[in-house]
């Protein structure tokens, strides 16, 4: 008999069949059964849905007819939930056996947080870093703390971060209601940076849990990191997360850090041969400024934290991610002479 559900699980899958039989059975092998599953099917054509209903009919499936982005289907998982919490996981995604178990602990233990970063490992190395915990960097793009690293035990302990990476994460019904939903016009990519800076000013903390274990393949819906499609919505929301969450102070006060970020941006799209795909983010981004302009000022409605406070919580999580990657390139052997200027200059 299943206990009463105290965690609602939400997938988004896009043409994520071959996928969702592992995460779904990593799910069903859980120690603690509180929770239900809800897959979102973003207008799949690899007959998600059959496959749900003939292997998994205990999962309850929401389903687009076209695919309508990563924001639209975990809200409208989250809209359709009846618990006080969700967990948003990536359909490539599997989670260690006691991890529900973790995330009840800790909602008992934790009871001032409102959302959670769970320890996220790489799927085909289990001993390698995918994240924990997410920051921020100042030029409108966040960055998960300890990917690549070996895992030395250096995350080992709970402790407070920026944000969360919504490809594992748990968060309250509060969070919701105080914060907002994913916004649905960034479609995919920097939408959980997005939705992490709107907590921060919203006077919200996250805390990463270090024994909420979730092993992660990574770029499985668009197939690579770098790719056209990932090019032109990053740059794109890179530029959206920087209109709508920075007041105009900030702007000008941040702008040395933001313009060394976009030119190192546009630098690693020239290398990857990116140009054309970049310039098709930043015209979307135009085509958006308004719409964003105008989120940005319903924002100063919600908020709790000064800006002086928010930008103070800004530069310190950019010198964790700064640090982060440091540790990583040291570890690697590689050099670090860039990454000790920016940190001299700017931080």
């Amino acid at each position: 008999m299943r206990e009463k559900p105290i965690i609602e699980v939400i997938i988004p899958s896009w043409n994520g069949r071959n996928y969702l039989a592992g995460c779904l059975r990593s799910l069903k092998e859980q120690s603690c059964n509180a929770f239900s599953v809800t897959v979102v099917d973003n207008g799949s054509c690899d007959d998600t849905e059959g496959f749900l209903r003939e292997y998994h009919p205990w999962v309850r499936l929401i389903r687009f007819e076209q695919n309508q982005g990563f924001s639209a289907a975990v809200n409208a998982g989250i809209k359709a939930g009846e618990t006080d919490w969700y967990l948003l996981l990536n359909n490539d995604t599997e989670i260690a056996r006691d991890c529900i178990e973790v995330l009840g602990r800790a909602i008992q233990q934790y009871p001032g947080y409102d959302f959670f970063s769970l320890k996220m490992m790489s799927y085909h190395q289990r001993q390698v870093l995918d994240g924990a915990g997410d920051a921020v960097l100042r030029g409108g793009a966040g960055y998960k703390v300890g990917t690549l690293e070996e895992d030395r035990g250096q995350f080992a302990e709970d402790r407070d971060v920026f944000g969360a990476c919504a490809g594992a994460a748990l968060y309250s019904r509060r969070f919701f209601d105080k914060v907002g939903l994913f916004d649905e016009d960034f479609f995919a990519y920097l939408e959980d940076v997005d939705l992490n800076m709107r907590a921060a000013r919203a006077g919200l903390k996250c805390r990463f849990l270090s024994q909420a274990v979730v092993y992660h393949i990574g770029s499985a819906s668009s197939g690579s990191k770098i790719n056209p499609f990932t090019i032109r919505l990053s740059t794109r929301n890179n530029i959206n997360v920087l209109v709508k969450n920075y007041p105009i102070s900030l702007l000008w006060r941040f702008l040395p850090a933001i313009l060394f970020y976009q030119i190192m941006w546009l630098c690693f799209v020239i290398k990857k041969r990116q140009l054309k795909a970049y310039l098709k983010g930043v015209a979307g981004a135009l085509l958006q400024l308004t719409d964003m302009k105008r989120k940005r000022e319903q924002l100063y409605l919600r908020n709790l934290l000064s800006v002086e406070d928010f930008g103070g919580a800004l530069i310190a999580s950019e010198r964790e991610a700064v640090q982060s990657i440091i540790s990583r390139r040291s570890a690697q052997g590689k050099g670090n002479r860039l990454l000790h200027t920016y940190s001299k200059w700017f931080l």
